[in-house]
């Protein structure tokens, strides 16, 4: 069912849209291995997401109206910079639709708004496995950050150290 020649449509996630938002995240997290970590819900994209403070966007792609790709994103700034950018926390695109440039359109739409909005960066992490997701953003000239390794703090020692005394 590939049309080539079918155009793509990018467009802002809507509330509707979040079943599929989080379908889209499960099977990214099968795609790379990592399933078992994803612990959200529907309702937790829609409180979050789409509430009166929404924490992220979301850029939808849709060829011939079904579902293509998704790109979740949300501002961030650089003090080394003194501007801000963009964060990419997911990128998909539908297995159905691999080969269409479709990431590449959602990286740019992206990239747009940020600009748009005066940003002058767009950061995101890739999964240390994901040899094709590495290659992919290189081609793209999103380079590796040979200065910064991602740490974190989650669950529960999360909380402890939230929750710890003052001294």
């Amino acid at each position: 069912m590939r049309q080539e020649g079918t155009k793509t449509v990018i467009r802002p996630g809507r509330i509707d849209d979040v079943e599929t938002i989080h379908a889209a995240l499960l099977r990214l997290g099968t795609h790379i291995g990592a399933h078992q970590e994803i612990t959200s819900t529907p309702e937790d994209l829609r409180r979050y997401g789409f509430g009166e403070k929404p924490a992220f966007s979301t850029l939808i792609a849709e060829i011939s109206g079904e579902f293509a790709g998704l790109c979740l994103h949300f501002p961030i700034f650089s003090t080394w910079m003194g501007r801000p950018g963009v964060y990419v926390q997911d990128l998909y695109v539908d297995d159905r639709f691999r080969g269409r440039r479709i990431g590449e359109k959602l990286l740019r739409c992206v990239a747009r708004e940020c600009r748009a909005a005066g940003g002058v960066y767009l950061r995101l992490s890739v999964d240390t496995d994901n040899e094709t997701a590495k290659a992919f953003y290189e081609r793209l000239g999103i380079g590796w950050s040979s200065y910064e390794q991602v740490q974190k703090i989650v669950g529960d020692a999360f909380f402890a150290f939230a929750d710890a005394p003052e001294e």
